[in-house]
């Protein structure tokens, strides 16, 4: 594990900085009978016009306004545990970003960065809960990378976890990638395969792709992962949600290469004032880890956390350490939120 309170990115080279707190997490498997932790209880609110599912996770009296973000493909069930860890200093609540999830189609099909960023800014000002203290991963960290510089007064604090920040090349990866999901003859097929296919061989290969060690995820994790596979292949915008997500990401990527102001998201990153902890595993096979350092130095208040034993999805295979990063830059930032 590497630690670093970088400067930003025209600036010196980084020193160590210790970003793990020391507060006593809660045990939640004594919340569940000695079993992973089940989904926090949701609720679908109206978000100008769609329908947008909630999972609250109460804080203790008192507790700070947190708002988790999940990535593509994701759903609010990926922040159970980080959620629940950090729920005495922090009252959470997780979306399903629209066409994820449980959440309705959004208007007109549009599964922009823009339009996700939009409908989150939405559900803070609707919900009255800002400023936040904001996670977002992958996709979700992107989306929470524009929510943070263009409405700075609705974000107290940020944390990144492996956000689709765009590669600074497109590599072999991004290559086999693109072929299956931004040609429009590929649609079809993902469609089918999607819901044809078996959904325990599905949720398989999806967990190989995110996690470093895949066999540390608890069998009720993937007994949930199958079920949502099943319940998703109900909704008929299920794979257009997916696919014109990473199209239009993808979309974003090439207004950052052309470096498009107030599009490109290495220059909005620039423009973030909220206190921002950047979390990456070393073994992230999706969006790659050599972007860490350049994420956390161009963001101008950043602290950066690489982890050797987790993959693209940190908050979920190693919540503990993330949680502890991220009480570190809650007592920082909001001294009194840890203190009371």
């Amino acid at each position: 594990m590497l630690l670093y309170r970088p400067a930003t990115v025209s600036g010196p080279a980084p020193r160590p900085a210790p970003l793990i707190a020391d507060e006593e997490l809660p045990d939640l498997t004594q919340f569940a009978n000695g079993r992973a932790l089940p989904p926090w209880p949701a609720r679908t609110a109206d978000v100008d016009g769609t329908p947008v599912v909630i999972r609250e996770t109460p804080g203790r009296a008192g507790a700070e306004p947190a708002l988790y973000v999940h990535g593509l493909g994701g759903s609010s069930t990926n922040w159970t545990d980080l959620a629940g860890l950090l729920s005495p200093w922090l009252d959470g609540q997780a979306i399903d970003l629209p066409g994820f999830g449980g959440s309705g189609r959004p208007p007109g099909g549009d599964y922009s960065p823009a339009r996700f960023a939009e409908t989150v800014i939405r559900s803070i000002e609707l919900a009255g809960r800002g400023p936040v203290h904001l996670f977002g991963n992958s996709l979700g960290g992107a989306v929470s990378v524009r929510v943070a510089a263009t409405r700075p007064d609705l974000v107290r604090t940020l944390t990144l976890i492996s956000p689709a920040m765009p590669p600074l090349r497109i590599g072999p990866l991004q290559l086999r990638m693109l072929p299956a999901v931004a040609l429009p003859s590929r649609g079809q097929w993902i469609d089918k395969v999607a819901r044809t296919g078996d959904p325990a061989t599905v949720v398989r290969e999806v967990m190989a792709r995110c996690y470093a060690d895949p066999a540390v995820v608890p069998p009720e994790r993937v007994e949930e992962a199958i079920a949502a596979v099943v319940a998703r292949r109900e909704l008929p915008w299920a794979t257009e949600a997916y696919i014109r997500s990473f199209r239009q990401l993808v979309a974003s990527y090439m207004a950052s290469y052309a470096a498009i102001p107030n599009r490109s998201l290495w220059w909005l990153a620039r423009r973030i004032e909220a206190p921002t902890l950047v979390v990456w595993g070393r073994a992230d096979q999706l969006v790659n880890v050599r972007l860490a350092m350049r994420t956390a130095r161009t963001i101008p208040d950043s602290r950066l956390m690489v982890l050797g034993n987790a993959g693209h999805t940190a908050q979920m295979e190693r919540p503990r350490l993330v949680a502890r990063a991220a009480v570190a830059l809650l007592r920082e930032a909001v001294p009194s939120a840890v203190a009371a």
